[in-house]
């Protein structure tokens, strides 16, 4: 049994037909969807469209349940990051606190000492954490700095048995090469939204560029880690949008990020999105990714625990656990009771 319920909003929009009748259309609707799912095939747009405006939110939140007890992992996906390089971005993302265009408040430094990445690294091995990622600001890193990450990296490797995940912006083939060649295993890049709402958040790259890098990292064998923030302004319809680009590129894991409005962004003042919204997100997201990890990150803080575990029932099967880059996130310990909860293995 799925453990909540939440009454929804959303109305019989017909205006004649009898409630009792719509509501048994509207369920026979979501079986024959999730059936379409179990027989391997894929939904449309439009069938992605209709879970949003007509599914009932209790009902839809249960099926996507299944679907994730069906096909996605029931080990739950832990992993943390390490933020290496901080602050000073040329980039002019209207979200992130570490873009020079902004005034913030957030530490700024260069390259994170070898010792330093190195104690961190065990640290989260010790908690159990699975993977961990060096993060840094900026378009790219420099081509002076690559080699000193790579020096990292393999010092990781020789020290801990963690898979390594890289983030490190819009980089070229031989960069991804040399990462690799480190013991990178996975490639972190966020598309953060739809292509049709990318520029009005950013103007200084593109998302095509974001997915060419995706790309070139898949050529090298490495596996993709992208997602997006939720609750910048953008629609549902387009954050339906971000999940079919998102399972078109064919990407292993999903960040699901809720916006955590920063002062000195343009989005600091930013309403904050309902607790519903954010799981019919998570719901719709496991429709058209059933074996994807769809994985907490960012924001979800500011979330009830009661929430949490709702998510983790909607579709969530991974976390971004310990602080983020710029904000605090939450303890170890408690994610893991959280996942155990849910009825996932966190170990």
């Amino acid at each position: 049994m799925y453990p909540f319920q939440v009454k929804s909003d959303r109305l019989n929009r017909s205006g004649y037909i009898p409630s009792f009748l719509f509501n048994t259309i509207r369920m026979e609707r979501l079986q024959k969807l999730e059936e379409k799912i179990k027989e391997g095939q894929v939904l449309t747009a439009e069938e992605a469209l209709w879970l949003l405006e007509e599914a009932p939110f209790d009902a839809l939140c249960e099926t996507a349940h299944r679907i994730t007890e069906a096909y996605a992992s029931r080990k739950f996906d832990m992993c943390s990051i390490i933020n290496a390089k901080s602050g000073r971005c040329p980039e002019n993302c209207k979200w992130c606190a570490q873009s020079a265009h902004h005034h913030t408040q957030i530490e700024t430094y260069d390259a994170i000492p070898i010792h330093e990445a190195i104690s961190i690294a065990r640290l989260n091995e010790q908690q159990g954490i699975k993977r961990l990622s060096l993060v840094t600001s900026g378009r790219r890193i420099k081509a002076s700095e690559i080699d000193y990450f790579c020096d990292i990296y393999r010092k990781m490797g020789e020290e801990t048995h963690l898979h390594l995940c890289a983030s490190m912006g819009l980089l070229k083939r031989e960069e991804l090469e040399k990462l690799k060649a480190a013991g990178v295993k996975r490639y972190h890049c966020n598309l953060e939204t739809a292509s049709s709402y990318f520029s009005e958040l950013c103007t200084t790259h593109t998302i095509e560029q974001k997915k060419e890098t995706i790309r070139t990292a898949q050529k090298l064998g490495m596996e993709i880690c992208s997602g997006g923030i939720i609750g910048m302004g953008e629609n549902m319809k387009q954050r339906i949008e971000l999940a079919f680009e998102l399972k078109e590129l064919g990407v292993c894991s999903v960040p699901m990020n809720i916006l955590n409005p920063i002062p000195g962004t343009p989005l600091e003042h930013m309403p904050p999105i309902s607790d519903e919204e954010i799981l019919v997100t998570i719901a719709i997201f496991r429709f058209i990714l059933p074996r994807t990890f769809i994985r907490f990150a960012g924001g979800r803080a500011r979330l009830s625990r009661e929430t949490q575990k709702q998510a983790l029932s909607a579709g969530v099967n991974g976390l971004l656990m310990g602080d983020m880059l710029t904000t605090l996130g939450s303890g170890v310990n408690e994610d893991k009771s959280l996942a155990r909860e849910a009825g996932y293995d966190p170990l």
